[in-house]
């Protein structure tokens, strides 16, 4: 029995006498009930606006707000906390590089690389950013287990102005060499924009070790709530980038034609902010450091291993990127079932209590590389089972038979 599944109301539950699977942790996690309780008791006991109040529910608001910041800083071991910008998701973070950094940065006849599995949150703001500046798009593209060769990290060279990366692919799985991609881009002079929303809720992320220029991730693949977001930058390049957005909170000093902006990281968070969202991180962010990362990579490792094991024994099944679990292969697998459409297995599984995505999973340029429109996915998390994973084969053997095609 998986010690966790206790923490997690939603997994106990049940619909019509079947106990919730759910596979769909690449989207979103479930939130445990310290995460939930946090949040709750900060809105019955703590609310109030952030950094505007002199009344001490302000002040204790605003401690808490600063609290969950120091708390990130220290989770991805940032140099300061002024480094750390909370945002709505990584798909805000990204877009804040894009306008703030790449609209002003980047210039014409430079080139943008990044692997075509890149999901569209990093990588439609690198095409906006390219057609509007003249730059150039260059795709890295993987092989058939999901890596990207050493010829298509060759493409990395004087031209490149910046390089955009998930840690870990929402489709494939697959772990890239993000050390060895910043060492190629800074010899380039490029700077490095890592999208860690599928990497940190399942291993450590260390933006000094990695060396990235910017990191981007969202709190709800990691059992925070939804609606909060990380942007980590250097500081260096955050001071030199106007602000994103503007409005309250934000300034130093406001004239009739003219202002001055606050300082790191207030520059970049105009309004009033998602404290709440900001104390659910937080509690995320110490559920899983009293679990352990260690224990999170071993449990989803073993896990990974016996879903592969059992898809491999499967006819009619295609499982794409790697199809051995390992240290390039997170618990992500992307797969479909001959003559039926991912919307109809996924259909099919849910009325067994199995919960998988379907889809192009934000990647279609991946999935035209792939010869398909769209697969299914089934993503792995701590609190997952053996017993999780045997309830989805055996519903999955059943698929073609739904649908009259034989097993």
């Amino acid at each position: 029995m998986n010690p966790y599944l206790k923490d997690f109301p939603i997994l106990n539950t049940k619909r019509d006498g079947k106990r919730l699977v759910y596979l769909d942790n690449a989207a979103t996690t479930q939130k445990p009930d310290s995460v939930l309780r946090a949040v709750d008791d900060y809105y019955r006991s703590s609310n109030a606006n952030p950094h505007r109040g002199l009344y001490g529910l302000s002040i204790r608001a605003t401690q808490m707000y600063e609290d969950a910041r120091s708390a990130v800083r220290k989770f991805i071991n940032a140099e300061k906390d002024s480094e750390v910008l909370f945002t709505r998701n990584a798909s805000e973070s990204l877009n804040l590089v894009a306008y703030s950094y790449g609209m002003h940065f980047i210039g014409e006849g430079d080139e943008i690389a990044l692997p075509v599995s890149e999901h569209h949150s990093n990588l439609l703001p690198w095409q906006m950013v390219a057609k509007a500046k003249g730059a150039k798009l260059v795709y890295l593209y993987p092989d058939k287990n999901g890596r990207l060769p050493q010829k298509e990290l060759d493409k990395i060279g004087p031209k490149t102005a910046l390089v955009a990366v998930a840690q870990v692919s929402n489709v494939l799985g697959t772990v890239y060499p993000v050390e060895e991609i910043v060492r190629r881009a800074h010899a380039a002079g490029a700077v490095v924009v890592l999208d860690c929303a599928q990497s940190i809720p399942h291993y450590p992320v260390d933006v000094k070790k990695l060396d990235v220029d910017f990191a981007a991730f969202s709190g709800h693949k990691m059992l925070a709530p939804m609606g909060i977001g990380v942007l980590y930058g250097k500081e260096d390049l955050l001071n030199k980038m106007p602000p994103f957005l503007t409005g309250g909170e934000m300034i130093e000093y406001v004239s009739e034609q003219d202002a001055t902006f606050a300082p790191l990281p207030q520059k970049f968070e105009a309004g009033t902010q998602n404290v709440g969202g900001a104390v659910g991180l937080a509690a995320a962010i110490d559920y899983i450091q009293k679990v352990g990362y260690d224990t999170i990579m071993k449990t989803e490792e073993e896990l990974l291993a016996y879903t592969l094991d059992g898809l491999s024994k499967l006819p009619h099944i295609t499982v794409y990127g790697d199809t051995k679990a390992g240290e390039q292969r997170c618990g992500v697998v992307s797969f479909n079932v001959d003559g039926v459409h991912p919307h109809d297995v996924a259909s099919i599984l849910d009325s067994d209590g199995v919960a998988i995505r379907a889809g192009h999973h934000c990647a279609q340029p991946l999935m035209k590389y792939l010869g398909v429109n769209a697969t299914c996915r089934a993503s792995l998390y701590f609190y997952n089972t053996k017993e999780d994973i045997d309830i989805f084969l055996e519903s999955l053997k059943k698929v073609r038979g739904w649908l009259g095609l034989g097993a």
